[in-house]
């Protein structure tokens, strides 16, 4: 890249460039989407997204964190719910990224740094999770068990699609069985 260029300009054509590719990676496919369709999409030549970019995974790691930062900014929204109401808006959110989604598990196999970004997530996530049963006054033993049950369910709903009653209803059985425990412990 030319020592000339402005960092504003830098990071406006990475944002151009990870924008491209998200909406490829949404729409198409991560394996359809060629480094050179995404340089294509956002209006460079091939060669200068290895300017920003060390392989397409990286790219698919920035599109992940955009998507991270979006969909945070969008939890604040819905920070006033209820618990299962937050269940549910996660359900929704991961479900309209559906080919991210499981792209991210598919190259988590493959590629070190998309595991390492899968599993910053789960910690992410299931930090928020283990939180909100501490709140709730779970007793310690029961948090990780809970925790992971909890991830269980958000992904059994993912690749099992239900009415939304249905995820309700399982949502509120999960979160009844926390309360239930925090009960028995108070």
């Amino acid at each position: 890249m030319p020592r000339n260029r402005r960092p504003r300009d830098r990071e406006e054509k990475r944002a151009e460039i990870v924008a491209a590719a998200r909406r490829l990676f949404v729409e198409e496919g991560y394996d359809a989407a060629s480094m050179a369709r995404i340089a294509r999409d956002a209006g460079v030549v091939s060669n200068t997204l290895y300017w920003y970019f060390q392989d397409k995974d990286a790219v698919l790691i920035a599109v992940l964190d955009a998507v991270l930062a979006d969909s945070m900014a969008s939890y604040s929204e819905v920070l006033d719910s209820g618990l299962a109401d937050r269940l549910l808006w996660l359900v929704e959110e991961l479900e309209q990224l559906g080919r991210l989604v499981s792209t991210v598990h598919a190259r988590a196999k493959e590629s070190a740094a998309v595991d390492e970004w899968h599993e910053q997530f789960h910690a992410l996530a299931e930090g928020l999770f283990r939180a909100e049963l501490i709140e709730l006054g779970v007793p310690a033993h029961e948090v990780d068990p809970l925790v992971t049950i909890g991830v269980f369910v958000v992904e059994g709903l993912l690749t099992h699609p239900t009415e939304q009653a249905q995820r309700r209803a399982v949502i509120e059985t999960l979160l009844n069985s926390a309360r239930g425990l925090a009960a028995a412990a108070g």
